[in-house]
């Protein structure tokens, strides 16, 4: 974070999403905010509490999208939770703690994952030499059978007669001359010895496994049981044969865990979730509830008042040990259709003082999302038929016909954003990509009046628009 300035961190949301620029400001803040905080001494730090965000507007207008790419920009560890999943407790459903013990989890394997990719090229080798030992075992006395696995190299009259010379040479130590292994590592390092099978024990996954049901989370109860009844068992292995291709990627996944300190891991996932976590929750006009609700309603100000102490600051208990919430940025987003951010109980309110309005997309918009960001819609739908060798143009003129059957339908239906445009687009080449395979016609222009013929008759019949598009 700290190489990336809040104008940076716009221009690099504005690679994927067009416009929402109050949006993308508040957001980039935020992020800057959170490695300011981290620049002071340990006391004002502690003084220093999160400007937490809800963002405002309706579905496809980017709130979700703009969650997604911050994951992708920034180390923090991340997680993104739907508001309407969580209950209010003695309800069935799931309880808003486990949205911190879900990204310490995260976190966690994040972690593991990024560091065991860092000890791949040592694992790799101490891997070479444990599958090295299996093809050609030290020997307990001179003279003995070292050929275990020798018969898979052999490639002629000559080798034969070499591994019969090396099989009666040995060190007092009885192991094996050296020059046979090195033979064996360069054919192993070649590749030739690839489709040739060990045994190998591997740990067997069919043996019984002990769940734990409970609506709360199995951390509820103060302690991993889970773990605790694993380490009781026997961990169960089986000897099988496999490739030695699969042998060294299974060893070097073995080795590499064991070579990942587990303990600082986790010690390091708290400490990373607690000052720089960004917990993102959609969805949240679902649970602002208005007074007097009856029915399925009843608990949605139960659910603002259990996430009340997560967003205020609280200590969660996890398996990897007690998360504190004071510090990590919780970014809210909602279409509050129905309902609106006041109807949220005051607490929470106060809770969120950053509310940034998303505004509705136009056709210029739509045209611009169709062509610009770099997983454009028009790019996505050229990739797919060029896989079939079917080269597709769109003219200038058929995008703004697209954005404006868009912009039309949106007005005349429900506004459902810019995910209107994956809807036409899809009954735009549902025949082209049905028929691609089998198309002559390699070079395919789609232009305003393809875009008419294709089109024109769904949207002018009211009833099929809705149904369709």
């Amino acid at each position: 974070m700290k190489d990336l300035k809040p104008g940076q961190i716009v221009v690099e949301l504005d690679k994927y999403i067009i416009g929402q620029k109050d949006a993308k400001k508040s957001v980039a803040i935020a992020l800057r905010n959170r490695w300011r905080r981290r620049q002071l001494d340990k006391d004002l730090q502690e003084e220093i509490a999160p400007k937490n965000i809800i963002l405002i507007g309706s579905t496809g207008v980017g709130k979700t999208e703009i969650a997604r790419r911050l994951a992708n920009l920034t180390d923090s560890p991340f997680y993104k939770v739907e508001a309407s999943k969580f209950t209010e407790v003695g309800y069935v459903g799931r309880d808003v703690e486990s949205i911190v013990r879900d990204i310490v989890e995260l976190t966690v394997n994040k972690l593991k994952a990024r560091l065991q990719e860092a000890v791949q090229e040592k694992a790799g080798r101490i891997a070479e030499e444990r599958l090295l030992d299996i093809l050609l075992p030290p020997t307990a006395q001179t003279g003995a059978d070292i050929s275990n696995g020798l018969d898979i190299v052999t490639t002629g009259h000559e080798d034969q007669k070499n591994q019969e010379n090396q099989k009666n040479q040995g060190d007092e130590t009885g192991k094996p001359n050296g020059s046979t292994r090195e033979k064996l590592r360069k054919m192993l390092r070649a590749g030739k010895l690839d489709s040739r099978q060990v045994d190998l024990e591997v740990a067997d996954k069919s043996s019984p496994m002990v769940e734990i049901f409970s609506n709360t989370g199995i951390e509820e109860m103060g302690i991993n049981v889970k773990d605790m009844l694993g380490n009781l068992m026997p961990k169960n292995t089986k000897r099988r044969k496999v490739k030695i291709k699969d042998a060294v990627k299974l060893i070097t996944q073995e080795e590499a865990a064991h070579l990942v300190d587990m303990e600082q891991v986790k010690t390091d996932a708290v400490d990373m979730v607690e000052q720089s976590g960004i917990i993102f929750i959609d969805e949240i006009d679902k649970i602002a509830g208005k007074g007097n609700s009856h029915g399925p309603e009843v608990s949605k100000e139960g659910v603002q008042r259990d996430l009340l102490p997560i967003v205020e600051g609280s200590s969660v208990p996890t398996k990897y040990g007690i998360v504190n919430t004071d510090h990590i940025l919780f970014i809210a987003s909602g279409a509050f259709h129905v309902s609106k951010p006041s109807d949220l109980i005051p607490e929470l309110q106060g809770r969120f003082p950053i509310r940034v309005e998303l505004t509705s997309l136009g056709a210029d918009e739509f045209i611009r999302i169709l062509t610009e960001p770099k997983n454009a819609l028009v790019l996505q739908y050229i990739a797919l038929l060029r896989t079939e060798g079917i080269e597709i143009e769109f003219t200038p003129g058929a995008i703004d016909k697209i954005a404006a059957i868009a912009v039309e339908v949106n007005s005349t239906t429900e506004n459902i954003g810019a995910r209107r445009l994956h809807t036409i687009m899809e009954k735009l080449l549902e025949d082209i990509l049905f028929a691609a395979p089998d198309i002559e016609e390699k070079k395919i222009v789609i232009d305003a009046a393809f875009v008419e013929k294709q089109l024109m008759d769904i949207v002018e019949d009211q009833d099929l628009t809705r149904y369709i598009l």
